[in-house]
């Protein structure tokens, strides 16, 4: 199978399992299918540097998060085709993802100050997938205002989830590094 098909040449597309007509590569469900894949990837780009950094929580963290970003694909795209989920996001994930931060901000110093983002290579890879994770919520709370249903509030929750995830461990790798935080002093 040819990894190309040239039908988007002319910057149309089809959504996936959709099988209808084309749609503009700009379309508001394209850029947030599109904004949700790019999270996934600057993800995988942190999970290398925590592997290769042996931070073994921040790895699973990421491993964990990376599935749960292809099933949020999935139902993403199954909502904007107007069809039934092929896979479901687990409702429960959102409140995995809040214990997870409440743990790692009890092993951290209490946060008084606006922080940069920076410190450590994987503590600044982490800030920067949580920009995109930022991005990719906006993108997609836009494709699902329409939307209502559990698979939506899932969606909607979990989005909103990451960045705070991101950060808690962006925070954590700078402390494990011996960096700390980088203080903003306006």
């Amino acid at each position: 199978m040819a990894l190309y098909s040239g039908d988007g040449d002319a910057g149309f597309t089809r959504l996936p399992g959709e099988g209808g007509a084309p749609i503009r590569k700009d379309d508001a469900r394209c850029v947030a299918l599109g904004t949700v894949d790019e999270l996934n990837a600057a993800i995988g780009l942190c999970l290398a540097e925590a592997r290769r950094a042996d931070h073994t929580l921040i790895s699973q963290a990421l491993s964990s998060m990376q599935d749960e970003l292809l099933a949020v694909g999935a139902v993403l795209a199954a909502v904007c085709a107007g069809r039934e989920p092929p896979v479901r996001l687990d409702p429960s994930a959102a409140g995995r993802m809040e214990k997870g931060i409440d743990q790692i901000c009890e092993e951290l110093p209490e946060l008084t100050h606006f922080i940069l983002p920076g410190g450590c290579e994987l503590a600044s890879r982490l800030h920067l997938a949580r920009t995109i994770a930022c991005r990719a919520e906006r993108a997609v709370a836009g494709v699902l205002a329409a939307s209502s249903g559990d698979d939506s509030a899932t969606i909607l929750k979990y989005m909103n989830r990451i960045s705070d995830l991101l950060f808690a461990l962006a925070r954590l790798a700078n402390h494990d590094a011996g960096e700390g935080d980088v203080i903003w002093q306006p």
